[in-house]
């Protein structure tokens, strides 16, 4: 693991970008042949042997005593010249096809292009780059530069003001837990489909073949709690997931706890985890005195009370899409891929496979899921999207969504400066000041007055804040 770590070291000093989870010789194949044989110089002078070399590489041993005898001849590793016909498309059109490929849209805010579709877009409409490239052209020219704008993935973006501080306290919880500590979350609105046929199998391999058509048959919702300390579950499908439905498995689950014990809740934030029947509900199994309706007339006062530690049973909330927060999430992924994917016609038939499910996890399958991560990186990669969204739609933002950014990023700040590179802050600014116009023009189209001053008022709380920093910093003049 140390030589590894020290060979990565070396092919960073290169300039290429490495992961530790991937061969060295599987990373560095995108890259061009400058830095292949760069890196097959560097490591030569540390001592390994050419054959090493070149394994590493992923290249000819000839190709790396090549590079050695004419580092020392010339002192360079550049392409000689070549006879044949020279390089059809230069660097600069290469970038223009890809900034056209990768920036662009086919349709008016949407699509995505193919390389099919771009070759014949440009054919018809050669002025846009000033050529005509053929598909397999298009082809070459992403593969070279490793650009694969086709793939795409979900991601859940941070929109929580207070997210950070809510991270740290669960982060904390977790890598310490108390005794009794259970995550709590519903599955709500699970299909029940009925497949037209039964699942057949392939006569050679036996791959199962599912039918696509299917019937409805209502839905269901899975309440569960996930015990941390052995990964055992309590969990019931019903009909609803309503406050009474909530409290009364809420209930059932409290019972099977010690009495004279702290209980601890991991949950989100749906309105029946906070309101005032579920704070009397807390009351009444901590056996305290739950605050009147009116001491309790709000959110804020409620989810603080909830979560006060001076009572037996103590709610811990996550924060607004943070779901991924909650170990139960995890358990829930597995439970949707054993039971989940079944053909059922009936809601009796999936509660009946769903309940089997659950006493052999319960008897056989349930381990603890221990948390490991501890959120270093995740600040800078806000900031980072935060700056590439106003960069690339900063008048398209929903004007809540930029609000609760523009406060997260203060926020970040105030308290978490360290945790983003300077350098990072910087690019905020700049983009921010760049894209100041059409975000108070997307803030004084804003129908809502409320949400029209609070957007003005994030937005001039966090260019205060960053011109101030941007300001101390600059050098001064002599």
């Amino acid at each position: 693991m140390k030589l590894l770590k020290k060979l990565l070291n070396l092919l960073v000093d290169v300039g290429v970008n490495l992961s530790e989870s991937m061969p060295v010789k599987t990373l560095i194949q995108p890259v061009s042949r400058m830095i292949r044989r760069r890196v097959a110089v560097v490591l030569a002078n540390k001592g390994l042997t050419v054959s090493a070399v070149a394994g590493l590489v992923g290249c000819g041993v000839s190709t790396v005593s090549r590079s050695l005898e004419r580092i020392v001849n010339t002192g360079d590793i550049v392409d000689r010249p070549r006879s044949g016909r020279p390089a059809t498309y230069s660097e600069t059109f290469k970038l223009e096809l890809i900034g056209f490929y990768c920036q662009t849209q086919p349709l008016p805010n949407s699509g995505r292009w193919t390389l099919r579709w771009a070759a014949v877009h440009l054919a018809a409409h050669p002025e846009i780059i000033n050529a005509i490239p053929s598909k397999s052209s298009i082809h070459r020219i992403l593969k070279e530069n490793n650009l694969k704008p086709h793939q795409s993935r979900y991601f859940l973006h941070i929109t929580d003001p207070d997210f950070f501080p809510k991270m740290d306290h669960l982060i904390k919880l977790y890598l310490n837990p108390p005794k009794n500590l259970f995550f709590f979350d519903e599955c709500p609105g699970i299909q029940i489909l009925k497949r037209l046929v039964p699942d057949l199998r392939t006569d050679e391999t036996m791959k199962r073949l599912e039918e696509f058509e299917y019937i409805r048959n209502g839905t269901m919702n899975v309440l569960a709690f996930f015990n941390h300390a052995n990964g055992r579950v309590h969990a019931e499908c019903h009909a609803d997931h309503k406050t009474d439905t909530f409290m009364a498995i809420f209930k059932r689950q409290v019972a099977t706890c010690p009495v004279d014990e702290k209980i601890h809740y991991v949950m989100d934030n749906l309105s029946t985890h906070r309101g005032y029947p579920f704070c009397k509900t807390v009351a009444e199994l901590s056996g305290v005195v739950c605050p009147s309706e009116k001491e309790l007339n709000n959110l804020e006062k409620r989810v603080e009370w909830l979560k006060s530690t001076d009572k037996r049973i103590i709610i811990h909330f996550t924060p607004y899409h943070g779901s991924w927060l909650n170990l139960v999430e995890f358990w829930f992924g597995i439970m949707n891929k054993k039971v989940l994917n079944g053909s059922y016609g009936s809601a009796e038939e999936l509660k009946e496979s769903f309940e089997a499910f659950l006493e052999e996890w319960n008897t056989l399958l349930a381990h603890p899921f221990r948390w490991s991560y501890d959120g270093k990186g995740l600040h800078k990669k806000a900031v980072n999207r935060f700056t590439e969204m106003l960069k690339q739609a900063a008048n398209k933002l929903e004007i809540t969504t930029l609000t609760k950014q523009m406060r997260l990023m203060t926020n970040l700040f105030d308290n978490y400066f360290d945790e983003v590179p300077r350098e990072n802050w910087g690019k905020l600014f700049d983009v921010l000041r760049l894209q100041e116009a059409k975000l108070r023009n997307s803030i004084i189209n804003e129908e809502g007055l409320l949400k029209k001053e609070h957007a003005e008022n994030a937005l001039n709380s966090l260019l205060s804040v960053l011109e101030d920093y941007i300001w101390q910093n600059v050098p001064k003049a002599a």
